[in-house]
């Protein structure tokens, strides 16, 4: 099985080196990057250049200029870009522990898409961990004990490692909501045929519950990645929500009405 990550970023080129740092240290070295840049300034793409040289893994930067907040549209365009068999989304503020991606092929299944969680990290934690190169990927269960009682992180539960639990990882398999694409992986062929993301929402909100929405109606079903698959969110000042309102209104009418296809996706490309 091919595994494609694509990380989304927008001019934090300080978070994403430490988080392809820790992707350069996975247990399971076996997949290729694809940076879907949001129209990031040069500093990224130099800093995507550095990395190109040093990872054993593909490594490819897929950008689109700045108009303001368009996840859906660059995630679509970089899963393209790949032939892998199985796509992880995430975000390029969110380290991964060094079991991210051996978790989720081993959580893969056919007609499941695979929903993970992340713990977040304080503002001043944040700081501390970009200007001092912490890596948390390396860290002990000791050293994130001592965080949690700092008040560092927002909590621990996440960060316990549960192999199996078997069929209790599918008891939410209708549930879309609280899905985050920040920790999201789906079969290639499953995200095609729904058309990928919907680039009608632009702006902050909704377009990845739209997604999975879309997912369940195409006949995937939800898998739990709890106690396995976990991330460190970096700190970031909240994201601009004035298309929010609108976005939930585009949400409801899916909602009403039936169709798994994206209005706005992958097929405009192809």
């Amino acid at each position: 099985m091919r595994i494609a990550l694509i990380i989304t970023t927008y001019n934090r080129p300080e978070a994403l080196q430490a988080v392809l740092d820790a992707y350069s240290c996975q247990i399971d070295p076996s997949f290729e990057v694809l940076i879907a840049d949001d129209g990031s300034s040069r500093s990224t793409k130099d800093l995507i250049d550095q990395y190109k040289e040093r990872f054993g893994f593909g490594l490819k930067h897929v950008w689109h200029e700045d108009r303001g907040f368009r996840a859906a549209a660059i995630r679509n365009r970089a899963s393209l870009l790949t032939e892998a068999d199985y796509l992880i989304f995430t975000d390029g503020d969110c380290i991964p522990d060094i079991h991210f991606v051996s978790s989720h092929r081993a959580l893969a299944k056919a007609n499941r898409f695979v929903a993970g969680n992340r713990i977040l990290l304080s503002k001043s934690f944040t700081e501390q961990v970009l200007s001092q190169s912490l890596k948390l990927h390396l860290w002990s269960y000791r050293h994130w004990l001592h965080a949690r009682f700092k008040g560092d992180i927002n909590r621990l539960l996440p960060m316990l490692r549960i192999d199996g639990l078997g069929r209790l990882r599918d008891l939410q398999s209708m549930r879309w909501q609280g899905v985050k694409t920040c920790n999201l992986a789906v079969w290639r062929k499953d995200f095609l045929a729904v058309n990928g993301f919907d680039e009608s929402y632009e702006g902050w909100g909704m377009e990845d519950s739209d997604l999975v929405i879309r997912l369940l109606r195409k006949g995937c079903r939800h898998r739990s990645a709890r106690f396995m698959a976990c991330l460190f969110h970096l700190w970031h000042e909240e994201n601009d929500r004035s298309s929010l309102a609108q976005n939930q209104a585009r949400l409801s009418k899916l909602l009403a009405e039936p169709g798994m296809k994206a209005l706005r996706g992958l097929d405009q490309y192809l």
